[in-house]
C-alpha cells in the first residue's frame, strides 16, 4: 500500500494524484521566457503562466549546475546535500576533484524516496556528469542524452533509448542535446507513464544566445512543443532553472575577467593562495571555466581578514566573504568551500591564471553565471497552486513541494 505522504530531508511530500514532471531548464534567465512569449513562439508556456502559477524563485549560490540540480531533487540547500559546486578542493585527499561522484552526496533524493515507496520514477538529463548524482540509490529509469546509445536495463533501467526517442545521439555542444531530453520525456510518458519524472537540460544555447535572439527563441519554441505534449498527457508540470545567465563582456565583446590567482600571486607570492573555480566541469568550450564565483584557500586563518579587506577593493567584486559568512549566507557546507568566497558583479567573471584559460573556442562574446546576479529564476506550474504564503521566499528547490503539495 502506497503512503499518503513521505518525509524527505525534513520536508513532507504528498503522494501524486497524477503524473508529475519537474523540468530544470539550465541557464533559464526569466527574460528568455518573456522574450519567447512576446515573440509568439512559446504559446503553451504563455498559457501556463496565465492559467497556472507564474512565480520567481532564488536558486542556490554558487549559481552552477550541480549544486542546483541536487538542491531541486533533494528539496534542500547544499548545506544539507553537500554538493556545493561542479568542482572543489577535497581537503582529505589534498586534491582538486570533480564533484560528480555520488560519494559526495550527504542526503537522499526525493526521487529515490518515492521510488523506494513504490512510485515509478524516471530521470533524463542532458549530460552524463549529472546522471549518477541524480539517480543515486534510485530504482527506476535514469539516463543521459549524451550516452543514450549506451543505456542498459542493468545500469539505467531501460535499453533501446535511441530507437524509442527516434533521434540520433546529439553532440554534447548542441541544442539537440536538450531536445533529446524533452523528446525522451514525452516518449516515456506515452509508453511508461511514470508517476514522477525529472528532466534536466544543458545551457549550451543560453551561453551563446541572449534572450530574444533567433537561436534562443528557436530553443524555447522547441521546448514549448514538448511541454504542451506532456500537458496533453495529463501531467502536472513545474518548470524552474538551475541558474540564470548574463553577458560577461565589455562593449567590444572582450571577456571581463579578474584572474584571481594571478592577482594573489602578485600580492603574496607564487602559490601562497589556491583559487578554486567551482564552475569547472568536463565541458568548458562555451564558458572557458569562467564564472562569477570562486573560493580561495589561504595558508593560514590569520591572513584571511587582511586578504578579504584587500580583495573587497578589487574592481569587479560584488561580495568577498569569510568561510563562515559564506556558509551562513548561501547555505553551503563549510568544510567544502575555501577560507574566502569571492563573488563578482553582474558583468564580470573570475579566472585563476590567464595562462590556464583557453578562450580560443569562444565563438561569441562570453555569457556565464555563478554569482548572485544569476540567482533569480522562473518557477512556473501548469496548474494553479494554493497554500503558498505571500511572504515566503521561494527557491528553485521548492519545485517538488509546489508540484506535490500545492498544485491543484
Amino acid at each position: 500500500m502506497k503512503p499518503e505522504s513521505l518525509e524527505v530531508n525534513a520536508r513532507s511530500y504528498r503522494w501524486m494524484s497524477r503524473p508529475v514532471v519537474v523540468v530544470c531548464v539550465d541557464g533559464c534567465e526569466p527574460a528568455y521566457l518573456d522574450a519567447a512569449i512576446a515573440a509568439g513562439v512559446a504559446p503553451y508556456i504563455g498559457r501556463m503562466r496565465k492559467t497556472g502559477a507564474d512565480l520567481l524563485a532564488d536558486c542556490v549560490v554558487p549559481s552552477f549546475t550541480n549544486p542546483n540540480n541536487l538542491s531541486i531533487v533533494t528539496g534542500a540547500p547544499p548545506a544539507v546535500h553537500g554538493i556545493c559546486g561542479n568542482y572543489f578542493f577535497d581537503r582529505e585527499l589534498g586534491q582538486e576533484v570533480m564533484m560528480n561522484d555520488p560519494k559526495y552526496l550527504r542526503a537522499g533524493t526525493v526521487l529515490a524516496a518515492f521510488a523506494d515507496a513504490g512510485a515509478e520514477v524516471a530521470v533524463v538529463t542532458a549530460k552524463d556528469k549529472l546522471r549518477k548524482l541524480l539517480g543515486h540509490r534510485m530504482k527506476g529509469i535514469c539516463f543521459s542524452s549524451e550516452k543514450a546509445d549506451q543505456a542498459s536495463v542493468q545500469e539505467n533501467g531501460i535499453d533501446g533509448v535511441v530507437a524509442m526517442v527516434g533521434m540520433p545521439v546529439p553532440s554534447v555542444y548542441s541544442a539537440e542535446l536538450s531536445e533529446f531530453v524533452f523528446a525522451a520525456g514525452v516518449k516515456l510518458m506515452e509508453s511508461r507513464r511514470p508517476d514522477l519524472m525529472y528532466l534536466s537540460t544543458t545551457d549550451y544555447v543560453q551561453h551563446k544566445a541572449a534572450p530574444g535572439s533567433p537561436a534562443a527563441n528557436a530553443f524555447y519554441a522547441m521546448m514549448d512543443r514538448y511541454l504542451a505534449q506532456l500537458d496533453t498527457l495529463g501531467a502536472t508540470i513545474v518548470l524552474t532553472a538551475d541558474h540564470g545567465m548574463n553577458d560577461k563582456h565589455d562593449e567590444r565583446g572582450a571577456p571581463k575577467v579578474v584572474y584571481l590567482q594571478d592577482v594573489l600571486d602578485e600580492w603574496y607570492g607564487q602559490d601562497e593562495a589556491r583559487v578554486i573555480l567551482p564552475i569547472t566541469d568536463p565541458y568548458v568550450v562555451h564558458h572557458g571555466a569562467l564564472g562569477s564565483f570562486a573560493t580561495v584557500y589561504a595558508p593560514d586563518e590569520a591572513r584571511v581578514p587582511g586578504w578579504i579587506d584587500r580583495l573587497q577593493r578589487l574592481p569587479g567584486m560584488e561580495l568577498v566573504l569569510s568561510r563562515k559568512e559564506a556558509a551562513a549566507r548561501f547555505e553551503l557546507p563549510p568544510d567544502r568551500i575555501g577560507d574566502i568566497v569571492v563573488v563578482s558583479e553582474r558583468s564580470t567573471v573570475i579566472g585563476t591564471s590567464a595562462s590556464r584559460h583557453d578562450l580560443s573556442a569562444l565563438e561569441v562574446p562570453l555569457r556565464s553565471h555563478g554569482g548572485v546576479s544569476e540567482q533569480r529564476v522562473p518557477l512556473i506550474c501548469n496548474r494553479p497552486i494554493a497554500g503558498i504564503a505571500s511572504e515566503r521566499r521561494l527557491r528553485n528547490f521548492d519545485a517538488l513541494d509546489l508540484a506535490l503539495n500545492h498544485a491543484q
